[in-house]
């Protein structure tokens, strides 16, 4: 994002809305780190900053180099022209239950690397996705950060991309449920080597006698979930029929 020197007053409302703290006032005039700056538009979304004077705007070429990713993990409201696919990942267990991308037996995993308060880089995502790797999961296709990958195998970003600072990008991949504590034990391997922070989602599905699987395995490790978790209601096509069709 540019400021337009010309019209800025430096009032300093636009300060507090930075999650990155790139904007700073001096000499009565906004500012704004383009090194720090996460292209997330908080600056420019004048309903919430209302900035009096309209002096934010978007950099010129933002949509043609690496800086796009940025933005485009940065801002809910952009779709990536760099990976084609929107958002920082896929719905997740959020439509699981018409995708049917996770079945009886199997679990799915989702690691949201960095937050809105801190932020992180790709050359700092690329540290979880490469230990990950050495597992032999196989990166989730619909997933942007998965595109950004150089070489899936060893789960590298690609070198043009590694400087870029975003809000947070989320890595995604499925294993079967016997690989479900050595996967636990990897993410706490990543958990050591990252120097910054990230949520874990566990995705699996209800036994037919209502209890959940991971559960005693989580208590087990010493892992505590939240109880805010995610739960379908089953109000689309069974997943049964998705497991028949991946099997046929």
């Amino acid at each position: 994002m540019i400021i337009n020197q010309e019209s800025c007053i430096g009032c300093g409302i636009c300060v507090p809305y930075c999650p990155a703290k790139a904007i700073s006032v001096t000499n009565k005039k906004a500012s704004i780190d383009r090194d720090a700056c996460l292209e997330c538009g908080n600056c420019v979304r004048t309903k919430v900053v209302r900035c009096p004077k309209g002096c934010f705007s978007e950099e010129p070429g933002l949509y043609d180099g690496t800086r796009a990713v940025r933005r485009f993990f940065s801002d809910p409201m952009t779709t990536h022209s760099v990976t084609k696919i929107p958002g920082r990942g896929t719905e997740e267990v959020k439509t699981n239950d018409a995708t049917g991308r996770v079945c009886r037996g199997e679990i799915g995993f989702a690691l949201e690397i960095g937050r809105p308060c801190c932020g992180t880089t790709l050359a700092e995502v690329e540290k979880a996705t490469m230990l990950l790797a050495e597992l032999g999961i196989e990166f989730e296709e619909c997933n942007p950060l998965t595109h950004l990958m150089s070489d899936r195998k060893k789960g590298m970003i690609a070198d043009q991309y590694k400087n870029e600072k975003v809000v947070s990008a989320i890595i995604e991949f499925g294993t079967t449920f016997d690989q479900f504590i050595p996967t636990l034990e990897s993410i706490k391997r990543v958990a050591e080597k990252l120097n910054t922070v990230f949520s874990l989602d566990v995705i699996c599905c209800y036994e037919e006698d209502g209890s959940l699987p991971v559960m005693p395995v989580l208590e087990q490790l010493g892992i505590k979930p939240r109880v805010n978790s995610k739960v379908n209601l089953g109000m689309s096509r069974p997943y049964k029929i998705i497991r028949e069709k991946k099997e046929a």
